[in-house]
């Protein structure tokens, strides 16, 4: 591969004599090997991220100096899918622990919160007083109060 020296001007006064060279345009430019991918789906809006294999994608990007073989390729992919099974594998163990646990009382079971006065909820109906303040969104409702009866 031949150097390319591109001159962009002179700097007669450089201080240092990389500052110089650089001036002169004795520097030499590595030029990076152009790589492309012809894609399956010619257009460019039809492309999703994870689309292109991570081998190809590192070839590309110049992080790796040859491109994937084949045998690569068949071996890292049916990786990926052993441990897409084993960890589907573990889930399912895991929940059934968690099942075992909770029959025998040796964990509480999650208590389930009802979001009251949810934004996407329609509020029909007279609308209840609580003793407990609440709030939500911008509004905020003050707690029922009773006055206390006079003593004599």
């Amino acid at each position: 591969m031949d150097s390319v020296h591109i001159s962009v001007g002179i700097q007669l006064q450089a201080e240092d004599p990389l500052e110089r060279e650089r001036s002169l345009g004795l520097l030499r430019r590595i030029v990076r090997a152009k790589r492309i991918v012809e894609a399956a789906n010619a257009k460019e809006y039809e492309y999703m991220e994870g689309s292109i294999p991570m081998e190809w994608d590192a070839w590309i990007r110049g992080r790796r100096k040859e491109p994937p073989s084949i045998e690569e390729l068949l071996k890292n992919e049916s990786s990926r899918e052993q441990i897409k099974t084993k960890a589907k594998e573990v889930e399912e163990k895991d929940l059934a622990l968690l099942a075992k646990e909770y029959k025998e009382g040796l964990v509480a079971t999650p208590a389930r919160t009802v979001a009251k006065g949810h934004a996407a909820a329609t509020s029909f109906g007279k609308q209840e007083f609580n003793e407990e303040p609440t709030s939500t969104a911008n509004t905020f409702q003050p707690g029922s109060w009773m006055p206390t009866s006079k003593k004599d």
